[in-house]
C-alpha cells in the first residue's frame, strides 16, 4: 500500500505571523494536509505497485494513466498533497520583497515589470471562484506564466501537453486566510506577499 507521509513545515506555526497567524498553520497543516495525506494513500490502495511506489510528481505527470474510477480522487489528494508541499516551502519567515536573477528576468520577459506580474497573480487569484490555487509557473519554452487551477488540481497534471513546473503557488481556499480573515480573500492575498520565499522559488525554477 501507498506510503505517503504529512511533509514537516520547515518553521514554527508561529513564523509567519502576523501575515499568516499560526492557528490557521497548525489546522491547515494537521488536519487539511493530513487528510489530503490518507486521501491519496487510500486512493492509490486500491491500484498496484507500479502507481504505489511512484513519486507522487509522477503520478500526477501522467494522470491520464491512472484507472479511472479513482483517477478523480488521486487527482483531488495526490494534487492537495503536492501543492501544500510545495506552499509551505515557497513562504518563509522574514520573506516577500521582489525576486532576482533568473526568476526576475523571466517575470519581467513574460508580463512586462514585477509590479505588472503582482497585479496579475493577485487579481486573477482572487477571482478564483470557489476553491483553487493561483500559480506561477515555468513553460515548455522555459518562460514565466500565470494559471490559476481549480480545487486542488496541480498543474503537474498539465505537463504532458505543456510542460508547466509550478513555482509560486497561492492557496485561495477558505480554510487557508477564514480564521484570521474571515471572507476577505483579498487582505489575505495581500498579506501574504510578505512571507514569499523567493530563493525557494529561485531554486525551482533552476532546477
Amino acid at each position: 500500500m501507498a506510503n505517503f507521509t504529512l511533509p514537516q513545515l520547515p518553521y514554527a506555526y508561529d513564523a509567519l505571523e502576523p501575515h499568516i497567524d499560526a492557528k490557521t498553520m497548525e489546522i491547515h497543516h494537521t488536519k487539511h494536509h493530513q487528510a489530503y495525506t490518507d486521501g491519496l494513500n487510500k486512493a492509490l490502495g486500491n491500484l498496484g505497485a507500479e502507481f504505489q511506489n511512484k513519486n507522487v510528481v509522477d503520478i500526477l505527470k501522467n494522470i491520464d494513466t491512472v484507472p479511472e474510477n479513482v483517477r478523480g480522487a488521486v487527482n483531488f489528494h495526490g494534487g492537495g498533497y503536492n501543492n501544500h508541499a510545495l506552499f509551505w516551502n515557497n513562504m518563509k519567515k522574514g520573506g516577500g520583497g521582489e525576486p532576482s536573477g533568473e526568476v526576475a528576468e523571466a517575470i519581467k520577459k513574460a508580463f512586462g515589470s514585477f509590479a505588472d506580474f503582482k497585479t496579475k497573480f493577485q487579481t486573477d487569484s482572487i477571482g478564483v471562484q470557489g476553491s483553487g490555487w493561483g500559480w506561477l509557473a515555468k513553460n515548455a519554452s522555459g518562460g514565466a506564466q500565470f494559471i490559476t487551477m481549480p480545487n486542488q488540481t496541480s498543474p503537474w497534471t498539465r505537463w504532458k501537453a505543456e510542460k508547466l513546473t509550478p513555482l509560486l503557488g497561492l492557496d485561495v481556499w477558505e480554510h487557508a486566510y477564514y480564521l484570521k480573515y474571515q471572507n476577505k480573500r483579498a487582505d489575505y492575498v495581500t498579506a501574504w506577499w510578505n512571507v514569499v520565499n523567493w530563493d525557494e522559488v529561485a531554486n525551482r525554477f533552476k532546477a
